[in-house]
């Protein structure tokens, strides 16, 4: 025992030594620390306060949207964003939980209101952190929870789930869905700092103007205790939000709407491969309205991965006969242009080395015919010989920059393309005259009419109106004010292109008729026929294989509106004019907007015919007597004794030729149509119900219903139309007032 007692002294020894100058260490670290207040080298004062002062976002908004009359097209509203609390720690009274205690249960039931299945539902509220046995505190639900309307968290909070929680949030309304989507564009949430998310915008004028509409988030700062409750006696400190600017588009929401209701027919009835249409103010250059098909809804994105591009500002193509209004001002300003001079149809040889160029009646032309008929027959060689023998390559050059084919037009919208002008051999320069192998964009071309509809004045379209700061009571920061983007014409020259586009819609030798009948108001325009390139060379053969298009303007004296419509590859069968799906747009949207916006129709003068009597409810025998007698001839349809229906009804001018369809109460029978005009056809389609087809233009060569066979309701009536001949001439004026005349169904208009 005696032998131990040193070790254990010099043990204790050394422990006193080692504590000793532990203590010491930790007195010179406390009274460093009270001298000093740091701790290697942060200031705790500072991480006190970091810890007890907290920051709360406050959220800006994002800029709206409106069309010119204040209209909301894109805005922010309130949302949240479903969220499950996993950690148990956040429980504290068994009784009221707030965490999820049974995922089985919360899995079948959100799996009622949300768009999610319960297994991944199960999955997501059973999952594990990785590496770990741990629950992770909290899980979110993914495009299913997030942008949750009030009406659906109230669903959800009914069904008093433990550990389900929202947190609010905002979302991008659409109220009117597909509506100029393209223009308009979409937003996406993308991740950001500290789990926040920002709003992006993706596609259109929410993409270009992004920095306009994100507005800049502000914040609060306050002191709290440990829990994260607000001290008594601390103060805020408080940044406000700026919120995004707000835009005033020139787009007219009722314009807009009758555009779409229109492109939403076409598509459903003729499934064209695309559609795109534009309608504009010629005296302002301001875009009324904007569309096309394929679309997608901006909040759902359906139908966004058909395609992503503004087909009217991003694509160039060959437009086809639309480009001859502008080689006709071209020509008609230089002075070369007498609508009574002659030339020889058919086929025309730029130079010895060219293939000729031929009219898209395979080439055989309608013999030698003014230039005024070669306008409104759409002859092509009629415009390439004003190209290159009138007014001459150079000349034209320059009429094709004047018009603006050659650059974008500035418009306010993302990824505008340009025009391709391919201007190098004499082929090419005469094609160009007529809209074939060079490209241009719809845009352009709608640019280059407001010329031709503004008295020689070519205004540059654009799509903002005003931009406001809605933080600075409503102020004004941006303006757009008309501008003249160029004059390639003067006045007289643009009214003499509108008189010549009239009659292209009026004559009866005109290709235009399908754009003829809009009741009250004068249209001058040009159809257009477009050849799609074959990516394996040369183009796209098939009746259908074509861009459709008519850009027209009215009233015609003095445009209000410019529209044009372009419809590429509908599915229409051998009987049906690829200018019928663009009518059945150009037709309602011109129509409906002049009398939206209170233009007044022409009233238009009518030759003083005798007025039809009244014959319905005689008999057959009496009611032929008695139109007889006044000099008109009567047509009977059916076989019975008594009369049920007449066209044109009772006390209407009966106009020269003009034939009366009596309709009986037998069976029906198809007269004898061979010689008539399409106006008088119309009527025994109306009057017997049948589905009318017609080919060609003119007067009535041939019919599928042989004449006196009886037919039955919902038929079809197929007649193939000809250019009149010698016996079927009537006086010009009467001509103009009696035919209805088809756009003819060959193609290279």
């Amino acid at each position: 025992m005696i032998k131990k007692q040193p070790n254990i002294n010099f043990g204790a020894a050394i422990l006193f030594v080692i504590f000793g100058l532990l203590f010491f260490v930790l007195v010179y670290r406390f009274i460093s620390i009270q001298i000093t207040g740091e701790i290697r080298g942060h200031v705790l004062a500072a991480k006190a306060q970091q810890k007890y002062e907290n920051e709360r976002v406050i959220e800006a908004r994002r800029g709206t949207i409106f069309d010119r009359n204040g209209e909301v097209l894109a805005t922010d509203m309130n949302s949240y964003k479903l969220v499950a609390i996993l950690d148990e720690k956040m429980t504290t009274n068994d009784k009221k939980p707030h965490h999820v205690v049974n995922p089985e249960k919360t899995a079948r039931e959100l799996a009622k209101v949300i768009e999610m299945n319960e297994t991944d539902i199960y999955r997501l509220l059973t999952k594990l952190k990785p590496d770990s046995n741990e629950k992770p505190f909290q899980v979110e639900f993914g495009k299913a929870g997030r942008d949750l309307t009030n009406q659906k968290k109230r669903e959800i909070e009914e069904l008093k789930l433990p550990g389900i929680t929202f947190i609010k949030d905002t979302k991008r309304f659409y109220p009117n869905g597909v509506f100029a989507s393209h223009l308009v564009g979409y937003v996406e949430k993308k991740e950001a700092e500290k789990n926040r998310t920002d709003t992006v915008g993706m596609l259109g004028l929410e993409q270009s103007l992004n920095d306009i509409l994100t507005g800049e988030n502000g914040k609060v700062k306050y002191e709290s205790d440990i829990w994260g409750y607000l001290l008594s006696d601390s103060a805020e400190h408080v940044t406000p939000a700026r919120d995004g600017q707000d835009v005033y588009l020139t787009i007219d929401k009722k314009i807009q709407t009758f555009l779409e209701d229109s492109l939403n027919k076409v598509d459903s009835e003729y499934k064209p491969k695309k559609i795109f249409a534009v309608v504009a103010d010629p005296k302002t250059g301001e875009i009324l309205a904007m569309g096309q098909r394929p679309s997608f809804h901006p909040m759902t994105k359906d139908g966004i991965s058909e395609t992503w591009h503004n087909e009217i500002i991003e694509n160039s193509f060959e437009p086809g006969s639309t480009m001859k209004i502008f080689t006709l001002g071209a020509a008609i300003e230089e002075g070369v242009f007498n609508p009574n001079d002659s030339f020889k149809s058919g086929q025309y040889a730029a130079d010895k080395k060219s293939r000729p160029v031929r009219d898209w009646n395979d080439g055989r032309g309608w013999g030698t015919i003014s230039y005024l008929e070669g306008v409104q027959r759409s002859s092509n060689v009629a415009f390439a010989i004003l190209v290159k023998d009138k007014l001459g390559f150079d000349s034209y050059e320059k009429y094709l920059t004047s018009f603006g084919f050659d650059r974008p037009t500035g418009i306010e919208l993302p990824k505008e393309t340009g025009g391709k002008i391919v201007y190098n051999w004499p082929l090419e320069k005469v094609t160009t005259g007529f809209g074939q192998g060079t490209a241009i964009t719809p845009i352009q071309q709608v640019q280059a009419a407001t010329a031709v509809a503004n008295d020689g004045n070519m205004m540059k379209p654009h799509i903002i109106s005003r931009i406001v700061d809605p933080n600075s009571d409503d102020k004004i920061v941006n303006k757009t004010e008309p501008e003249v983007a160029g004059k390639p014409i003067s006045a007289n020259t643009a009214k003499q292109v509108r008189d010549i586009l009239g009659t292209v819609v009026s004559s009866p030798k005109g290709t235009g008729f399908n754009y003829y009948n809009i009741e009250g108001y004068d249209i001058a325009g040009k159809t257009g026929t477009a050849q799609i390139p074959n990516p394996k060379g040369g183009y796209l053969t098939g009746r259908q294989n074509y861009v459709f298009s008519f850009l027209g303007m009215a009233p015609k004296d003095d445009p209000k509106l410019v529209v044009y419509v372009a419809v590429q590859q509908p599915e229409i069968d051998i009987y049906t004019s690829g200018a019928i799906p663009v009518a059945d747009i150009f037709n309602p949207v011109m129509k409906s907007s002049l009398q939206y916006l209170n233009i007044d129709p022409v009233v238009q003068s009518k030759p003083n015919y005798d007025l039809i009597p009244k014959v319905t409810e005689l008999t057959t025998e009496e009611a032929i007597k008695q139109l007889n007698s006044k000099g008109m001839e009567p047509i009977v349809i059916g076989k019975g004794n008594q009369i049920l229906k007449q066209l044109p009804d009772a006390s209407s001018n009966l106009l020269s030729k003009e034939k009366v369809i009596l309709r009986t109460d037998g069976q029906l029978t198809i007269p004898d149509m061979t010689g008539w005009s399409l106006r008088d056809v119309m009527k025994i389609a109306k009057l017997g119900n049948l589905k009318l087809n017609s080919v060609g233009n003119g007067y009535v060569k041939k019919q599928n219903l042989k004449p006196g066979a009886l037919f039955n309701e919902g038929e079809y009536l197929i007649v193939e139309l000809e250019p009149p001949a010698e016996k079927y001439k009537v006086n010009e004026e009467d001509q103009t007032e009696e035919e209805n005349e088809e756009e003819t169904i060959e193609v290279k208009d």
